[in-house]
């Protein structure tokens, strides 16, 4: 009760922005977690092969990934609140139109558009809540943020299930009760607009945090350039080599979870979706106390602590035989390794000006992607020359290795030395 009381004083003095776009992103993210579940059960009932949803996922990703940096140098140069208005209205009517639409053409082209549009939320919500929110504050606030967006995308995917499980209960054929489900998540996508059009742009008065009435500075690293360009890209380009080391180490593994447990446990899909599940509502608790972590000993080690510490729940999931162990060494992996994630936000956005937050967000992000999207095939590969248990047990340590190299470089290159009239890791944030 003590937590829930000290939860709600302190969304009451929130700004205004900051609640108006958690509600919209609420909305969005539960639109489309809806549509994540649902979709390729859609695609699967209009009588397409499994190719067909590979390659929807494939070229959506794909289109995603080619406007993270357009869009964070728009975002840069213009009005972010316009932009998030306008891919909430696209996004939206892309998903409501995809609830309909069947034809190939329709499947494939929508898919690309869905994933332009995609782009809009990933890139620009963290400089927008930057900008919103004093400096303080920050890193609470991208950890509530990061939480609601997987809180969202739970109850979205849990409800679009049970709600088209119910409307073919009550009649409806399999493909009718997905299209009815997936047009009421369209609409919850498409309704993140109205939100955000009660926002203010950074500009007026009232958007700008009461206790931060001038933008505050970058922090430097001892030794990073002073001038403006040099200095800001060489802090991009460092983090976008952490993020690159993580990508690549998770490309290996967790798009192939579901895998790894159905052919070593030959557990059922269902368990396998339950266990998923359990994973996100940890990794939402580890986020909300990430930043009790950072108070005790500062930013950059909390992140570095959160990821070493997920190693060798890692490395349990990869060498045992026992469905229980490899379950508990997955729920903690997955926990304390994504706990780093709004931490590290903050640090990127204290690091850099905020003219250049919305490109310094999408680099990392597209560094990421990039290593996620080659380890693919040298996953498969792994697994199909030395099969379901020295496979997975080899990509498991590759994993690991990539994630002790990246934290490493991440503590060596962010760091806070006492020598500069700062305590270690002030405002330092993943």
């Amino acid at each position: 009760m003590g937590f829930i009381q000290q939860s709600a004083k302190e969304m009451r003095s929130w700004p205004r922005n900051i609640k108006l776009f958690f509600l919209a992103n609420v909305l969005y993210q539960f639109g489309t977690g809806m549509f994540s579940v649902l979709y390729n059960l859609y695609i699967q009932g209009l009588g397409y092969n499994d190719s067909m949803n590979g390659t929807v996922v494939s070229i959506q990703s794909l289109a995603t990934a080619l406007m993270f940096i357009p869009i964070g140098l728009i975002g840069d140069r213009g009005s972010r609140k316009r932009i998030l208005v306008l891919g909430a209205l696209l996004s939206g009517a892309g998903l409501i139109a995809r609830a309909f639409l069947a034809s190939e053409f329709s499947l494939l082209g929508l898919a690309v558009y869905t994933g332009l549009f995609a782009s809009f939320f990933q890139v620009l919500a963290i400089p927008f809540l930057a900008e919103n929110t004093a400096k303080s504050a920050r890193m609470r606030i991208f950890s509530i943020h990061a939480s609601l967006v997987l809180a969202s995308q739970v109850l979205g995917s849990m409800g679009g299930g049970f709600l088209a499980d119910a409307l073919q209960a009550l009649g409806l054929n399999k493909v009718d009760s997905l299209k009815t489900a997936l047009f009421i998540g369209g609409l919850a996508t498409f309704a993140a607009f109205i939100p955000l059009l009660f926002t203010t742009d950074k500009n007026s008065a009232q958007a700008r945090p009461l206790d931060s009435p001038i933008p505050d500075q970058p922090v430097r690293p001892e030794g990073a350039p002073t001038a403006s360009g040099i200095g800001d890209f060489k802090v991009i380009g460092q983090f976008a080599l952490a993020q690159l080391l993580i990508g690549l180490g998770s490309g290996l593994v967790v798009p192939y979870l579901n895998l790894y447990f159905t052919n070593r446990f030959s557990v059922s899909l269902s368990a396998v979706g339950i266990l998923i599940s359990l994973g996100q509502v940890m990794t939402i608790v580890s986020m909300l106390i990430g930043p009790t972590l950072v108070n005790r000993v500062g930013a950059v080690k909390a992140v570095v602590l959160f990821q070493v510490l997920s190693l060798p729940f890692l490395l349990l999931t990869g060498f045992t035989n026992v469905l229980l162990i490899a379950s508990v060494g997955f729920l903690f992996r997955q926990a304390l390794m994504n706990a780093a994630n709004p931490i590290q936000s903050s640090i990127l956005i204290d690091r850099v000006p905020d003219h250049r937050r919305g490109i310094a967000n999408s680099v990392t992000q597209t560094a990421f992607m990039l290593g996620w999207a080659t380890m693919g095939p040298v996953q498969s590969k792994l697994v199909t020359t030395y099969g379901s248990y020295w496979g997975y047990a080899i990509t498991f340590c590759i994993t690991g290795t990539l994630y002790v190299v990246s934290s490493f470089l991440y503590y060596r290159m962010f760091r806070e030395r006492k020598g500069n009239g700062l305590s270690p890791d002030a405002s330092a944030t993943l």
